[in-house]
């Protein structure tokens, strides 16, 4: 078993709770994406047994952090949104160095590229301007329509999660049923949880497959597709700009996340070989 995964796992957990920062982001920063991807479609394979040391410890610090910190981070995102959101963004942003270096940005695009990444951040920077229903009463009860509509949005969740730049939180919220999992998570609403869930591990299952592919055939086009969805997430992320005192802190809360995220960027990882795309 990976323990060290643990850890990892928290972290990615901990991102997906928050609308507009994406556990994919955090995988890439720790180095284990594309690993990621390749143990998600090899588990659902006849050599699943390969990829259970990599991640049940994963999936349990997720886990974790779901039910642990949903109350938590629900608070910091209603008593103190401004410098929350600041911090995220700093997340965000933090990681772009690495995989500026890790496409091998100059080498490797062309026109091309730079054109589908400007594409990537105007769509996403879009979807900050949809209304989002972040007031939706949460449901606490299954009947056939609540379960089916829950099952499907946690597929669409799930594979928003695995795509860095995008928030699966932040799909639940424009589905209109964020308040809806946060509340399941916090009261421990153990038959909302599984629909969900079951959702979220088909999801997975799908795009996993999905985006493996396109990082093996089209690296190049990947990740300017991906650079371009975490800089559109940062319009997303953005609550506005502050004033006075929670101006300062917001300041101090992004370079906080910022450093944080570069300084995980910093450790040595194992390199990726691109094709040519």
């Amino acid at each position: 078993m990976e323990w060290k995964n643990l850890y990892r796992g928290f972290l990615i957990g901990a991102t997906d709770l928050i609308p507009g920062v994406s556990g994919g982001t955090i995988a890439f920063i720790l180095g284990i994406y594309e690993r990621l991807l390749k143990s998600i479609s090899g588990f659902f394979s006849r050599d699943w047994k390969r990829y259970i040391g990599f991640l049940f410890p994963l999936v349990l610090g997720m886990g974790t952090a779901l039910i642990v910190l949903s109350k938590g981070i629900d608070y910091l995102l209603t008593e103190h949104k401004e410098p929350t959101q600041f911090f995220f963004m700093g997340l965000v942003l933090g990681v772009l160095p690495y995989l500026v270096k890790q496409a091998e940005v100059k080498r490797n695009f062309s026109a091309k590229h730079y054109i589908v990444l400007v594409i990537m951040a105007i769509l996403l920077a879009s979807l900050g301007f949809l209304h989002t229903e972040e007031n939706v009463e949460p449901i606490t009860s299954l009947n056939m329509s609540t379960a089916i509509g829950l099952f499907f949005s946690g597929w669409l969740a799930s594979m928003a999660m695995l795509l860095p730049g995008i928030s699966g939180s932040f799909v639940l919220l424009l589905l209109g049923v964020y308040s809806t999992a946060i509340n399941a998570l916090s009261t421990l609403n153990i038959p909302l949880i599984i629909t969900i869930g079951a959702g979220v591990i088909i999801g997975f299952i799908v795009s996993s497959k999905g985006i493996q592919y396109f990082l093996s055939h089209f690296p190049h086009i990947t990740y300017a597709i991906i650079i371009g969805m975490i800089f559109g997430s940062v319009f997303v992320i953005y609550p506005g700009m502050a004033s006075g005192t929670t101006l300062v802190i917001s300041f101090l809360t992004f370079l906080l996340g910022f450093i944080l995220t570069f300084s995980l960027s910093l450790i040595k990882k194992p390199s990726s070989d691109l094709k040519n795309a």
